[in-house]
């Protein structure tokens, strides 16, 4: 038999334990709410007045009208003076950074990341310091407003230690002027916290924090002109980057809402992050000298902030896409691969792909990529290959033509009749006048692509290959090894190339190439050498492969016609 229904019949059906709560809670509500109208507390007892004192305030008119006095606002009370009996230095380091502060303004002497040498084989320190002795050193603090009465680039700040983390704090304060730094580090990490302070009189003072006189490696030969102020407008969601000649009339500044703000040079950038997005940045041109006795240069230089107190992260460090990428995805748009990053990117993580998993060699990791990319356009070489075979086969017609046209302005009404008498040919036997470049064309996207990804990428400055010290840059050789192998491959090239034109005086010049591709690539970066020299020798392989698989048509015979000026008179006669 089916169980019998639990209860009696008739009773009703429990309500859920979710319904019973909620009714239990308005319920409540209500009485909270009611309450108040049905039980009012008895007024507390005044206190009683003394005998002839005069009625107050709240005694004679009635509540509604009473409103309490306006309290002025009060200035916080001015600091202690604070500051050091005498300048001195302060040294930071960490695993990626040696910096040395002074006390003296608070601001940065040297900046070295130890990572890195700089042209001359040093430790590269990002600061100017010819150019700083001259118009202020990083982190020196401007006013874009009323300066106030004491300077604080000159003032002795006082000097703690942070405990528990590598970072230092600075204070100054006359009483009724104060100003504070404070840097911040991570161990193992190029991004810091800076916080920087202004007051006078208990107010905030809006400030700039500058780093003026050029940024980065300065030992390279005309450094100024690779070094640019840099900003990310929210708004238009454009990165603008200037160089000194955007302020050559006097320093510029921006306001908006930008995602970073900084200055760079071709490796690496410092790029504040204002958490807020509000922030000014001001251009600067600096004119420095070198070294002693050269030529003034406008170096740039900025300043960013414009609170009364600015604190905002800043990475200060290398170009470098997976750094970059993980402090914000939009800073690496400061890594510019041109108007080719389409190709020149993918091209350079390829290279990096390659250089970590296989070779960790960048030099071969260029000599694998190049073999790989002309194979990958072998069957367009080939059918270009091809192409020009067919034109060497109709060499004695062509000539044929140009013999019976010879002599014919450009401006001769026969010159069409010229033209039009070679492009039949050409259609009749299958022939594009044009394949013969197209081994040429395909190349120059990728030399451009491999020419900005050894402009830009960080990870092959100072990348060595047997014995090239540093791809990016030309051989450090009396004698350049690589543009001489250049040359001579490609006139191996240019003999096994099928000649497609029958004039010796085209033919000598299209030999001269080589002297004149040796001549352009001998100031180029060893890397981009190496490209082309690779490119070379694999054409040069292939180009015997296509000889084997695919021989020379036989030459067509030229058909005999009388020259364009036996026509023409033979035309005036019959007229």
């Amino acid at each position: 038999m089916p169980d019998a229904p639990k209860g009696k019949p008739g009773t009703p059906k429990e309500l859920p334990m979710e319904l019973r709560l909620l009714i239990a809670f308005i319920l409540m509500g209500v009485i909270l709410f009611v309450t108040p109208y049905f039980y009012k507390p008895a007024p507390a007892p005044k206190p009683a007045a003394p005998e002839g004192a005069p009625a107050t305030v709240a005694e004679r008119a009635p509540a509604a009208a009473v409103k309490p006095p306006e309290v002025p606002p009060v200035a916080p009370p001015p600091r202690a003076a604070v500051s050091a009996a005498q300048q001195e230095t302060v040294d930071i380091e960490t695993t990626v950074y040696r910096i040395r502060f002074s006390n003296r303004g608070a601001v940065v002497r040297s900046w070295v990341l130890k990572d890195y040498l700089d042209g001359s084989g040093n430790p590269l320190d990002l600061v100017h310091q010819r150019g700083a002795d001259k118009v202020g050193y990083p982190f020196s603090i401007v006013f874009p407003g009323a300066q106030p009465a004491e300077d604080p680039n000159n003032a002795l700040f006082a000097v703690r230690r942070t405990e528990g983390q590598p970072g230092v704090d600075f204070e100054y304060s006359t009483g009724a002027a104060s100003f504070r730094k404070s840097f911040q580090f991570r161990e193992d990490s190029y991004l810091i916290e800076v916080t920087s302070e202004a007051l006078e009189n208990g107010r905030p003072v809006p400030h700039l924090l500058a780093w003026r006189a050029g940024f980065g490696d300065t030992t390279v030969p005309h450094a100024s002109t690779v070094q640019n102020s840099l900003y990310f407008n929210v708004a238009d969601n454009k990165l603008v980057v200037n160089d000194a000649k955007h302020a050559r009339d006097g320093p510029i500044t921006n306001q908006g809402h930008y995602l970073f703000a900084g200055i760079e040079d071709r490796y690496f950038a410092a790029a504040a992050l204002p958490r807020d997005g509000s922030f000014a940045v001001r251009i600067y041109s600096d004119p420095i000298a070198a070294a002693e006795g050269e030529k003034e240069e406008p170096h740039v230089g900025v300043a960013i902030g414009g609170e009364g107190q600015n604190r905002f992260p800043i990475y200060i460090g290398p170009k470098d896409l997976d750094l970059l990428r993980k402090v914000d995805p939009k800073l690496q748009g400061i890594v510019d691969f041109g108007w080719f990053s389409f190709l020149a990117k993918p091209l350079f993580l390829g290279l990096k792909w390659i250089h970590n998993n296989w070779l960790h060699n960048y030099g071969w990791s260029i000599v694998l990529i190049t073999v790989a990319i002309n194979f990958v356009l072998m069957p367009l070489k080939i059918t270009s290959l091809k192409s020009m075979k067919k034109m060497q086969a109709l060499q004695p017609q062509i000539k044929a033509i140009n013999e019976r046209y010879k002599g014919i302005s450009l401006r001769d009404p026969r010159k069409t009749q010229q033209n039009e008498e070679m492009m039949a040919l050409y259609k009749k036997h299958g022939v594009n006048p044009m394949g013969g470049c197209m081994p040429m064309v395909l190349q120059i996207p990728f030399f451009i692509a491999f020419y900005k990804v050894l402009t830009v990428a960080i990870e092959l400055r100072g990348a060595g290959w047997l014995w090239v010290t540093d791809l990016s840059e030309p051989e450090h050789l009396p004698i350049r090894i690589l543009p001489i192998a250049m040359i001579v491959s490609q006139f191996i090239m240019q003999k096994m190339t099928p000649a497609t034109s029958p004039d010796p005086t085209q033919q000598r010049i299209m030999m001269m190439m080589p002297l004149m591709m040796g001549f352009f690539f001998y100031g180029v970066s060893s890397g981009l050498v190496l490209y082309w020299l690779t490119s070379n020798v694999v054409a040069v392989f292939q180009q015997l492969l296509i000889n084997k698989i695919s021989p020379t048509p036989v030459p067509v015979v030229a058909e005999s016609k009388p020259d364009a000026k036996v026509q023409g008179r033979r035309l005036r006669k019959a007229r």
